[in-house]
């Protein structure tokens, strides 16, 4: 059965999503087909509606061979056996990247005028074209959206192959479609009406969206963010400070692998701790011209002096006891800093960390209560961790997410870092005591 044109087929696919009404939801449409669909969806659920523009990155000389995707707010994801099996140097990544980029962006102003996108980060993404092919443009959709800090995302679809959708469901947490088949032929056979969309539509029904947008089910507004610079060791760091009315902690998130302020994943964990109450720091330990020299990445002694400053200012600027969040290489410069003599540090979580990268005496020196978070299938790191953990003297306790890769970009592994850190933190709010004996957990 035939649907009669995009709205229609909106309205079929908003009944299979009822589950999702009262809840924290976003509905993106992909243009330009998909905002329609995706406008009677939001105003089934009652929830607010954007466009979400992506492009795909594909292989210079293969331009259908996608090895990334791009997204909105600096958003970028890899596939890095695609880059490896065509050698691809990151000049030529750099280069493509940068003609979708102003792609992108003129997209964006087109459609928006001005409006800023609205947030994602901790809440469901429903992600709604108006039918898929093979695929490929939705799976880029749903890996940005995660990039940007989802909690949960749900692709929706009114029609699309059997084949497709099963593929997706690796990389969104639920797929719907009310109209699936075996054999697809194209997707415009599946309507009567399938007049091509036009931008001055997909900007129409955006500013309808604005006019008539629902106030968030979720609760409370979330709490002001301010960006700051902060003084350290030879530079200005500029950092993003938000504290929660109460809050009896602050969190500094130390950044892996020549990322800052704005890592989605460190921002997604962050908006998680601040509902929880808990105030956050996500600040650069490198400024941008530091950054692109991959000694200073690796050079655990700078970024743990940068991130002992940070602590210092806020406890000065807030009153509030400090704790460190670390990732990747920025887990060994929080273990670092933590071993300070007089740090005073509360405690510390690691994701995907190295903590192997801090000394011998940082790790067997830190007091500070440590939660060691690696994913199942990171087995080179998860390794590196188990050895570092066997020096630790501190209490301390290893978490292992199952089916988790480095990045923990599978679905729901993010939401679980983010629940074991915010557990962690609120567990361990009183300062340590001077001269207490360790104690370690399993």
């Amino acid at each position: 059965m035939r649907y009669d044109d995009r709205r229609a087929a909106g309205r079929l696919l908003a009944e299979g999503l009822d589950g999702l009404r009262g809840q924290d939801v976003v509905v993106l449409g992909l243009p330009r087909g998909g905002m329609p669909v995706a406008a009677e969806v939001a105003r089934h659920l009652g929830a607010p509606l954007d466009v979400l523009v992506v492009r795909k990155l594909g292989v210079p000389w293969q331009p259908e061979l996608a090895f990334g995707a791009i997204g909105e707010h600096g958003v970028r994801v890899l596939n890095r056996d695609v880059i490896s099996d065509a050698a691809l140097d990151a000049a030529e990544q750099e280069t493509v990247e940068e003609a979708e980029r102003a792609e992108l962006e003129r997209r964006v102003r087109g459609y928006r005028h001005g409006r800023p996108a609205l947030p994602v980060a901790g809440r469901t993404a429903v992600v709604v074209d108006d039918g898929l092919a093979t695929g490929a443009t939705a799976e880029a959709a749903c890996r940005v959206v995660r990039g940007q800090g989802a909690t949960r995302i749900v692709l929706a679809v009114p029609v699309g192959p059997v084949h497709s959708i099963d593929r997706l469901r690796r990389v969104a947490d639920e797929v719907v479609c009310p109209r699936p088949q075996q054999a697809l032929g194209s997707v415009g056979a599946w309507y009567r009406d399938f007049t091509q969309t036009e931008d001055a539509e997909v900007t129409a029904l955006l500013a309808d969206a604005a006019r008539h947008a629902p106030r968030s089910p979720s609760g409370p507004e979330p709490p002001p963010n301010r960006e700051v610079l902060l003084p350290a060791v030879g530079a200005e760091l500029g950092a993003r400070l938000v504290v929660p009315d109460g809050a009896p902690a602050v969190v500094a998130f130390a950044h892996g692998s020549g990322s800052g302020r704005h890592s989605p994943r460190n921002r997604y964990v962050a908006t998680a701790l601040n509902r929880a109450g808990l105030a956050t720091l996500l600040l650069d330990l490198l400024t941008d011209d530091e950054a692109h020299d991959r000694h200073n990445v690796f050079d655990i002694l700078l970024l743990a002096r940068r991130l002992h400053s940070a602590a210092v200012w806020l406890r000065r600027e807030t009153s509030l006891p400090v704790a460190y969040f670390g990732a990747s290489t920025g887990a060994a410069a929080a273990l670092e800093a933590a071993a300070l003599s007089g740090s005073g540090i509360i405690s510390v979580v690691c994701r995907g960390g190295r903590p192997d990268l801090a000394t011998p005496a940082a790790l067997t020196h830190v007091r500070a209560p440590t939660l060691l978070i690696v994913g199942s299938r990171d087995t080179q790191v998860l390794s590196l961790n188990r050895l570092a953990a066997d020096r630790m003297h501190c209490e301390h306790r290893m978490a292992v997410v199952p089916g988790a890769t480095h990045l923990f970009e599978e679905p729901g592994t993010l939401t679980t870092v983010a629940e074991l850190a915010r557990d962690w933190f609120t567990a361990h709010l009183g300062r340590p005591t001077a001269g207490a004996p360790p104690r370690r957990s399993a």
